[in-house]
């Protein structure tokens, strides 16, 4: 049996268009982060734009967390697909599911959706970074701004 050469946490599962505001929001962030400086900077700007100053530094903060985490405990690399592309990578979805479950408060499903990431230790400090995260998140739908720009910015991604 021949293997596909697409690292199983990259293999395509949807589209991100396909999933709730709030959760695409927190995949499209997680690519600019891990991407390069330029865009972990934009990362910054838009959430801060996003969010205001209430809210935006809660994010920010959330999800450099979140990938020092997958950068240190992660139990194999957390694959992601490129900035401006439309697919939805398996790893991804596995995080959009995190981020929803978390911020709807449903810690069980939220902490299995973390070991599937990172080591079991540090599950638990994923899943209520995720909460972090995905409650600023939800201030998107509350208010008012226009789509979010989607970078196509360099880095070593799936595609």
């Amino acid at each position: 049996m021949t293997r596909d050469h697409t690292p199983r946490g990259g293999a395509p599962v949807g589209f991100l268009r396909e999933l709730p505001e709030a959760e695409a929001a927190a995949v499209c962030f997680l690519r600019l982060w891990c991407e390069n400086e330029d865009t972990k900077r934009q990362a910054v700007r838009d959430l801060t734009d996003l969010l205001g100053p209430a809210h935006g530094p809660v994010a920010i903060d959330s999800l450099r967390q979140i990938c020092d985490l997958f950068y240190k405990f992660a139990r194999r690399p957390v694959m992601r697909h490129h900035s401006g592309c439309s697919c939805l990578g398996a790893d991804e979805a596995c995080f959009a599911n995190l981020i929803a479950e978390a911020a709807a408060g449903h810690r069980e499903d939220a902490m299995l959706f973390s070991m599937l990431l990172v080591r079991a230790d540090f599950a638990p400090t994923l899943a209520g970074l995720a909460e972090q995260f995905g409650l600023a998140l939800s201030m998107l739908n509350r208010n008012a701004q226009p789509p979010m720009k989607v970078h196509r910015p360099h880095g070593a991604t799936v595609h």
